[in-house]
């Protein structure tokens, strides 16, 4: 059934991991940057355009799994200049012919950008740098990321929201290069697996179950359905125990072969615990 189910968009997070647009065409750089630089990586000494490009290179499918790894980002020392080919350690411009080898550049990171119009800034809390610009977001010191303004008053705080993996995909978000959502519950998700879990009528948080969505709708619904399918006489009157997802509510309820409604909150997010 058809479900309303987009979240706010205060519910976005994006950080500096985000990938351009690979249709873009740009004249220096890679996919992921433009900048005048490339850089050595520290764990394998090779070279690659940024820190994605040797991530991607490192963990393709065909490289053996002994051999997979994602650079360590914060140990980079050298860079080399596009424009010249010196090597140096880490500066923003370049010690032999001058240029600036990224108008945004944050020596904690190792981090060069042209693209500035990403309005990147560096958070302390979080040791790596966002986009979309400091003053639009505060850091959480409990969940350990940074949430936008709307959310500084409202948002549920979860200890280290941020620092597992996503429950559908299993990659780590922290360090993801794609955009991550917060649903309701304060859980972290990426927004295209969420978006894939609703696509497939899955409207419930995978880690707590709680509904990530407005489903009012829905249980009318089910309101409708349940009473217009009456249950057998040998089951009406059989009492069943149901904890409910999104109130949290242990209830003792009649049965129903459609559904089950917690009396509390009149969600049919539920679940039974006994009989």
């Amino acid at each position: 059934m058809e479900v309303p189910a987009n979240l706010p968009s205060s519910f976005q997070i994006q950080d500096i991991n985000s990938k351009e647009p690979k249709s873009e065409v740009v004249d220096y750089g890679c996919c992921h940057y433009r900048r005048k630089c490339k850089i050595r990586s520290p764990c394998c000494n090779e070279i690659f355009d940024c820190r994605h490009c040797h991530n991607e290179a490192k963990n393709d499918i065909n490289v053996d799994h002994k051999e997979r790894h994602a650079i360590p980002r914060h140990q980079i020392q050298q860079v080399i200049c596009t424009l010249c080919g010196t090597e140096q350690e880490v500066r923003q411009m370049c010690v032999n012919c001058g240029v600036c080898m990224g108008k945004y550049f944050c020596r904690t990171c190792k981090l060069f950008d042209d693209d500035i119009s990403k309005l990147q800034f560096h958070c302390d809390g979080c040791g790596i740098c966002r986009i979309g610009g400091r003053e639009n977001f505060f850091h959480c010191d409990k969940c350990r990321c940074c949430y936008s303004n709307f959310l500084r008053d409202s948002h549920p705080c979860v200890e280290g929201a941020m620092h597992h993996d996503c429950p559908v995909c299993f990659e780590y978000l922290f360090d993801s290069v794609d955009d991550v959502t917060v649903m309701p519950c304060g859980h972290t998700i990426h927004k295209k697996c969420l978006k894939e879990m609703q696509q497939h009528y899955q409207y419930a948080c995978p880690l707590c179950f709680k509904s990530v969505c407005d489903m009012s709708k829905v249980w009318e619904k089910l309101d409708m359905e349940v009473a217009a399918t009456p249950m057998p006489e040998f089951y009406q009157n059989k009492l069943i125990r149901i904890l409910c997802n999104d109130c949290g509510t242990n209830s003792e309820v009649g049965f129903h072969i459609v559904a089950v409604k917690c009396p509390n909150c009149k969600s049919y997010n539920t679940r039974q615990t006994g009989g």
